[in-house]
């Protein structure tokens, strides 16, 4: 396994969820030995579905990208991309399948969960999407897909052997992201239902063989928030471990929403944690509480990551750009200690690259040299959905993104080339039934650090509530026209717990 770091000494005490916050949905999850890790789905972002790491399910940290080396294919739309992995651990190698929409399903293996990873096996036999994997006791390879249907396949070619076949469609509508387990005497299939909204819920069904018949549980759904008070809705797809001790856990996908009715996630879809018992050889998930309960295991947090990006030297791992990221266009190496952006033809997705946000009140700060260009920092929730603010080295300009249109939404003269940009998320100041989840201040610094605000814009429409899809808000930087060099990024949060 990879050496990734030290932890801090370990702790115990309160544990909070979402485990994971902000844009990090579809979590699948397998244990090796005393290690975790975890893998979600990616969509439109290039590197894709990123890797995690936990040694207590409480504290994560991301290592890598299984699809690093996989760009999407241009006109790639948003919320499109990639789907629903499922990671798992077997004979010594981690398997990662997945779903490339518009291409059809994928395997890639690695000895080391940071990488690298295989080149893809393509499965053009596997039909939809959410693909799982797993192994009977006579090494036959078990791939179950959303609908639900399963079937055999040799994992090392990606040849299907045998045609497809029904196996279990759930009591709801959207019967998806299915995961077969051998625990015990029975073979249980865990599925989601319910589509990925507020009806979204976990069922499950089980059997003395992997290939069926099923039979449901008889207190299906065994998880779901819908009709609830819980501030966390949208539970579903779930993925059940063992935890250090022995006991079951699900990890899952969650959203918090925020403002008046009928609430908006900014964030995304994250992932959580929840106990799991068992009565008559059937799982109980918990309600996903947004307090843990005391664990029975030591914590063991990883040392704070950096707010700050110097542009050192190549990008971290959490770093997302748009389908691609082509080194002509997006590169720390043309100005040591600078990001340098060379715009294509004025769309800011071209060249962004940035951080998801995981906190919902944050502060992001560049500064940009615009001497031979055009750039910013830009507030993303999908290529028709975003807020920038951006600067040519005369003017700097507050522009919305939405539905297609484009709007300057503030102008005001900058006698100077270089500037610091910066973008504040709060809560709405006021509260009612139509007030949005927060509200986002754009505009630069004065010399004095003085933030000068351009324009304040409601948050509601950079959610999926507004603009549909699958993802939450991405803040990261962007070149419009020419060259754009940035001395540094910061992004940190300006509250604690939430």
């Amino acid at each position: 396994m990879t050496d990734t770091g030290p932890h801090h000494p370990a702790t115990t005490g309160p544990a909070t969820n979402p485990v994971i916050p902000g844009f990090h949905p579809d979590p699948s999850v397998c244990r090796v030995g005393e290690d975790y890790y975890l893998a979600c789905s990616s969509f439109e972002y290039h590197p894709g579905v990123p890797i995690l790491h936990s040694r207590d399910l409480v504290h994560w940290r991301q290592i890598g990208n299984a699809l690093a080396d996989l760009p999407l294919p241009p006109g790639t739309p948003s919320s499109g991309g990639v789907y629903a992995p499922t990671l798992r651990h077997h004979d010594g190698r981690f398997h990662l399948i997945t779903t490339e929409v518009g291409t059809g399903n994928l395997l890639v293996t690695a000895e080391d969960p940071a990488g690298p990873w295989s080149a893809p096996v393509r499965l053009p036999d596997v039909p939809g999407i959410d693909p799982d994997l797993a192994w009977d006791e006579d090494g036959t390879c078990w791939c179950t897909v959303a609908g639900v249907a399963q079937l055999r396949i040799d994992p090392a070619s990606g040849k299907a052997l045998e045609e497809p076949r029904p196996l279990w469609s759930g009591t709801r509508q959207a019967p998806e992201a299915p995961h077969l387990y051998r625990i015990g005497d029975w073979w249980y299939l865990l599925i989601a239902e319910g589509g990925t909204e507020r009806a979204h819920c976990v069922s499950v069904a089980r059997s003395r063989r992997p290939d069926g018949p099923f039979e449901p549980c008889p207190d299906n759904p065994l998880l779901t928030h819908a009709g609830s008070h819980s501030p966390i809705q949208n539970t579903g797809h779930a993925d059940l471990v063992r935890g250090p001790d022995g006991s079951w856990w699900a990890v899952l996908l969650g959203v918090r929403p925020q403002g008046g009715t009928p609430g908006w996630h900014p964030l995304g879809r994250e992932t959580y944690l929840t106990p799991v018992s068992w009565v008559d050889e059937w799982p109980v998930i918990s309600q996903v509480p947004v307090e843990l309960p005391d664990l029975p295991w030591e914590l063991h947090p990883w040392p704070a990551e950096p707010t700050r990006e110097d542009f050192d030297g190549p990008l971290p791992p959490q770093w997302l750009s748009v389908r691609d990221r082509p080194a002509d266009r997006v590169t720390t190496g043309q100005r040591p200690g600078s990001l340098t952006l060379h715009a294509r033809d004025g769309h800011f997705d071209d060249t962004f690259t940035g951080r998801r946000q995981q906190h919902h009140a944050v502060r992001a700060r560049t500064r940009l040299d615009a001497t031979t260009g055009t750039g910013g920092l830009a507030v993303r929730l999908d290529d028709e959905h975003a807020y920038t603010v951006e600067a040519d080295g005369r003017r700097v300009r507050v522009t919305t993104h939405l539905g297609g249109q484009v709007t300057v939404a503030a102008e005001r003269e900058l006698p100077h080339h270089d500037v610091v940009l910066r973008v504040e998320t709060a809560p709405a100041a006021e509260r009612g039934p139509r007030t949005g989840p927060d509200a986002l201040a754009l505009g630069h610094e004065r010399p004095d650090g003085a933030f000068e605000v351009l324009a304040t814009l409601d948050g509601r429409y950079l959610t999926t509530e507004v603009a549909g899809g699958f993802t939450g808000r991405v803040i990261g930087l962007y070149a419009a026209e020419g060259t754009a060099h940035f001395d540094w990024f910061e992004l940190q949060p300006l509250s604690q717990g939430d």
